[in-house]
């Protein structure tokens, strides 16, 4: 099984920026986090991250065919994007979205998802620990389907 996990952008900047909001874990912790998830639940994971919209589509359509699932954090485009959206829609690989912050409970802005409308699941402040969980899920369900 193979997962694609693409983070947007300032995800980068994690421990650095607002570590009020985002926590002093920073973007190395992460992607150890990652790496030790995919270990841990025997599956394959890339990692992606880019501040440019149009190279996190070409990421996403790069996906197809290629990757049984996608945890994205698609951070500010989360809100503005609909290229992002549609090209979710397009591969329609299943995708779960996650936020390190609870939006719902940030500026009113921060509470419309384009890219939501596009994913199985959306993971709210739950840190990184979203991660894992988006990946257990993806796992727990591409499993169930491939079982039916």
């Amino acid at each position: 099984m193979k997962i694609l996990v693409i983070n947007g952008p300032n995800l980068n900047m994690l421990g650095i920026r607002e570590p009020g909001i985002y926590g002093k874990s920073s973007f190395a912790d992460l992607l150890l986090l990652l790496d030790t998830t995919a270990k841990e639940l025997g599956v394959e994971i890339e990692q992606y991250q880019s501040n440019h919209e149009g190279n996190l589509v070409d990421k996403i359509q790069w996906a197809y065919g290629k990757m049984d699932g996608i945890v994205i954090n698609p951070a500010a485009y989360t809100h503005t994007s609909v290229a992002i959206l549609d090209a979710l829609k397009a591969v329609s690989i299943p995708t779960v979205e996650v936020h390190i912050s609870d939006v719902d409970s940030r500026e009113p802005f921060r509470q419309i998802s384009y890219a939501g409308i596009a994913c199985c699941k959306t993971i709210k402040g739950h840190g990184l620990d979203g991660y894992r969980e988006a990946i257990e899920y993806l796992v727990n369900m591409l499993d169930k389907s491939a079982d039916a």
